[in-house]
């Protein structure tokens, strides 16, 4: 067993804290069907060509309905395993076998009437079997999400040594006349490197001479400035941080000028982030700081929480008003653009909000 491999014992703590939100709520059974929660509760990681679900009972029966045999381990008290394929062909009717496996492990304990589900993606399979009265717990699943425990972090933080690798080989390869395919490529297979096995994600920018999006078959061009947002996730955990590189090593005095404000921005980001702090007045503070250097040049958000989805909760954004909370993992991504940078500088840090502050995870060189 590894650091990275599945806790029972915090997938156990997790399966807790849902248990007190079902109390709260008066729910005998609580179902989900996301990936990432059936993950989050029961540990194995389900690629997205199949259909799990958990099922957690009120008295704290866990159930793991899994598409496949599960080897690696599980905090499940029951596995019920469906055909999710035939003769090597996957089925795509999953969900339906899935819950007809679910209902028939559930067959003998008491009748729920009220269960707990996500309502974004409520099978109507299920829903026409359950008879119950069934509540939203979609919201209070990714708020209990908010707080890593040390085997998420534990991941988190070896998705971002992905992303460390990844620049360091920009560093190395980067210069006019590079496509920006090739950076792609030479940067996956740098996080492949470090990982020792496949990405179960990937992101987000890699393009050359612009703000960003997906690598093109284009030559970078001295001058320019290249974008590389990177986002490769580490068995189901993203990292999101971001690094901005001279195409021929030598930035202009406009576009260190700008370097420079957006640097400045993580001294506050660090003096201000804390457990109770408002992100929205974080945000506020960060815009007036670059809108200093011009107004409407920083015209993003300022970051958000990671984890299981790239863009989770906290959200560093004027249209959330949301606080830090502690045992929150979450980017700050600053940014000025326009065509005097050829066509923008961002940089993006890591962080984990602690007691007293925070912990900065993404400790990479910052230079153009």
């Amino acid at each position: 067993m590894t650091n990275y491999d599945t806790s029972v014992e915090h997938c156990r703590g997790r399966q807790r804290r849902l248990l007190e939100v079902m109390r709260h709520k008066g729910l005998d059974l609580a179902i989900v069907a996301k990936i990432e929660h059936v993950q989050w509760l029961a540990g194995p990681r389900f690629a997205w060509t199949f259909e799990p679900a958990a099922a957690l009972g009120i008295d704290g029966h866990l159930t793991l309905i899994s598409p496949r045999k599960v080897s690696e381990p599980v905090a499940a008290d029951e596995v019920a395993v469906y055909s999710s394929h035939r003769h090597c062909t996957l089925r795509n009717d999953q969900r339906q076998s899935c819950v007809e496996t679910l209902m028939a492990a559930l067959e003998g304990r008491p009748k729920p009437r009220r269960v707990g589900v996500e309502f974004s993606c409520h099978s109507p399979h299920l829903a026409a079997r359950l008879n119950a009265e069934t509540i939203d717990i979609e919201p209070d699943v990714y708020y209990l999400r908010r707080r890593k425990d040390p085997d998420e972090l534990a991941r988190l933080k070896k998705a971002i040594a992905g992303t460390g690798a990844m620049y360091a080989r920009a560093r190395e390869i980067i210069e006019p006349g590079i496509t920006e395919i090739e950076v792609f490529n030479q940067l996956q297979a740098a996080a492949v490197r470090e990982f020792g096995e496949m990405l179960t994600g990937t992101g987000n920018d890699y393009q050359c001479g612009s703000p960003g999006g997906p690598p093109r078959d284009r030559r970078a061009v001295a001058g320019e400035l290249f974008v590389l947002d990177l986002g490769p996730a580490f068995r189901g955990y993203f990292a999101d941080n971001c690094r901005t590189i001279a195409c021929d090593g030598r930035a202009t005095d406009v576009q260190l000028r700008a370097w420079q404000k957006i640097v400045e921005v993580f001294s506050i980001v660090e003096r201000r982030a804390k457990p109770g702090a408002s992100c929205r007045a974080l945000f506020e503070e960060v815009q007036t700081h670059l809108d200093e250097y011009r107004p409407a040049a920083f015209n993003h958000h300022l970051g958000h929480g990671i984890g299981l989805f790239p863009h989770e909760a906290p959200h560093l954004n004027p249209h959330w008003d949301d606080t830090f909370e502690l045992g929150d993992v979450f980017t700050a991504e600053p940014g000025l653009y326009g065509p005097e940078l050829r066509a923008g500088i961002r940089i993006e840090n890591d962080y984990r909000v602690t007691e007293t502050g925070v912990e900065l995870l993404s400790d990479f060189p910052l230079e153009l």
